[in-house]
């Protein structure tokens, strides 16, 4: 099953970080977690990939999708409960998983405050702060 939430007035700023936490699907290919102004301009797209066994990275402008940034540390595994912790930085975006390993991505559109957020496919979000 195919999950969705969308925000739209996260107020996500420089030196913030965002923690999820939810259930993966049993079944899914994939999910992602998505920032930025609105879907179609986007700071940070994370995307865990189980059928590549990788994590993308990538952002969106006008709707292209720009270079990708792939992570080959995919220490998710499908049907398990985890935590995601995203801090936004002046000049990239930092995921901290699970097992401690962390993800980086620049801030390439040099975002201060982050209004939009989604997370779709297998994850299903059962709490979300900001600190």
């Amino acid at each position: 099953m195919s999950e969705k939430l969308e925000i739209f007035n996260l107020g996500l700023k420089s030196g913030h970080s965002l923690k999820i936490k939810g259930k993966i699907s049993n079944d899914t290919d994939s999910f992602s977690i998505n920032l930025g102004c609105r879907s179609s301009d986007l700071a940070f797209h994370f995307n865990p990939r189980f059928n590549e066994s990788v994590i993308v990275c990538n952002s969106k402008c006008s709707n292209a999708w720009q270079a990708e940034h792939r992570d080959d540390h995919l220490c998710f595994s499908r049907g398990s409960s985890v935590k995601i912790v995203i801090e936004m930085l002046e000049d990239k975006f930092q995921v901290k998983l699970p097992d401690g390993h962390e993800v980086e991505f620049p801030n390439r559109h040099c975002y201060s405050k982050i209004d939009y957020m989604s997370v779709k496919g297998g994850f299903k979000v059962t709490s979300f702060k900001l600190d």
